[in-house]
């Protein structure tokens, strides 16, 4: 299976060490990076950043908030990275949720699904070289009764950047086989992707007439090795506690809405109704164990060799990894592990 990694920024501004990790990652045989963009840094700054430190490795805004952006800016920060760095950027799209989008961008939470279908839309005509001409339900371009005019980009055209979208709703998973290239997945358990997931992305593409072989299916979680998985399990039940309960509002969250939908409905409602009382203690350990060893690779070579065939048996084709180490040496040591034992699923 190939691999794909994240930068890792979470919390730090060591930018060195990050871009050591990529480029060494990449000497690894990683084949793809995902930069991450929520109220901190953004997605795409850091991006022309490794493009200067690494050759082949491909370069993924994972994601930019379709809202944070016009959609000319989107695309004139899509073609400016696909030239600095020869051809390796991805443009990840997201919709974000309501918190984020109202009360850090300070716009309604409204059409998201047809946001960024828009601004896909509008992102290709500018690629392509086209006038830009556009009358869509969120979008009039140019604005009608005002001075605009029809715009040609000055930039030469770069038609074939590659949209991945970030989707966890039905709807928004239609869309994503509909015209996406890829699919960034997250609150993913293998053995209900199909239900919770890949029917909805088949719908979408048998819509457009595309098979699901055109669109690289890019899920994981976290590795590590060790033979005591009992001790692995607490250090990863904060995080998911955090994405049940946090990630959204307590009408809105679609990655607890995820996890519904594979079968943890008891155990998700409470943990948000936990985490929203403040109580994130009690909230991480209503965590079921069962949930950890579901969405991560953890244990002996040859269990995460297991939860690795159970990623490819589930449809997905690039295997997301984030290797734990609480060093720079020891990260690095922990991927290559994984990436060795990847090849060979």
């Amino acid at each position: 299976m190939r691999v794909s990694i994240g930068m890792g920024m979470t919390g730090t501004d060591n930018w060195e060490d990050a871009a050591t990790y990529v480029a060494e990652a990449e000497k690894l045989g990683a084949e793809f990076v995902w930069t991450a963009e929520s109220w901190g840094h953004d997605a795409v700054t850091p991006l022309g950043f490794l493009a200067g430190k690494t050759k082949t490795i491909k370069l993924g805004a994972g994601i930019m908030q379709a809202v944070g952006r016009t959609p000319a800016n989107t695309a004139m920060t899509a073609m400016t990275l696909q030239s600095i760095s020869g051809g390796r950027f991805i443009m990840g799209l997201g919709a974000s949720g309501p918190q984020v989008v109202e009360g850090w961008h300070g716009v309604p939470y409204s059409k998201p699904i047809q946001r960024i279908r828009e601004v896909i839309e509008i992102v290709k005509m500018i690629s392509r070289g086209d006038k830009l001409q556009y009358d869509g339900q969120i979008f009039h371009l140019p604005l009608p009764g005002g001075q605009g005019k029809s715009i040609k980009s000055g930039a030469p055209p770069s038609p074939d950047i590659p949209v991945y979208l970030a989707t966890l709703s039905p709807v928004s998973l239609a869309l994503t086989g509909e015209v996406a290239d890829g699919w960034l997945g997250t609150s993913f358990i293998p053995e209900q992707a199909e239900e919770v997931f890949f029917q909805h992305i088949r719908k979408g593409a048998e819509k457009a007439g595309r098979s699901m072989s055109e669109i690289d299916l890019q899920a994981g979680g976290v590795v590590a090795f060790g033979d005591d998985v009992e001790k692995m399990l607490p250090r990863r039940k904060p995080g998911l506690a955090f994405t049940l309960g946090a990630m959204g509002s307590k009408e809105k969250n679609f990655y607890n809405a995820a996890f519904q939908r594979a079968g943890y409905e008891e155990e998700a409602r409470a943990i948000q109704l936990k985490w929203l009382e403040g109580d994130r203690t009690t909230a991480a350990s209503m965590v079921p164990d069962e949930m950890v060893l579901k969405t991560n690779m953890l244990g002996t070579d040859d269990m995460v060799r297991a939860r690795m065939h159970a990623y490819k048996d589930a449809g997905v084709t690039t295997l997301r990894v984030d290797p734990e180490g609480r060093t720079l040496a020891e990260r690095l040591e922990t991927l290559g592990r994984a990436i060795n034992i990847a090849k060979d699923v």
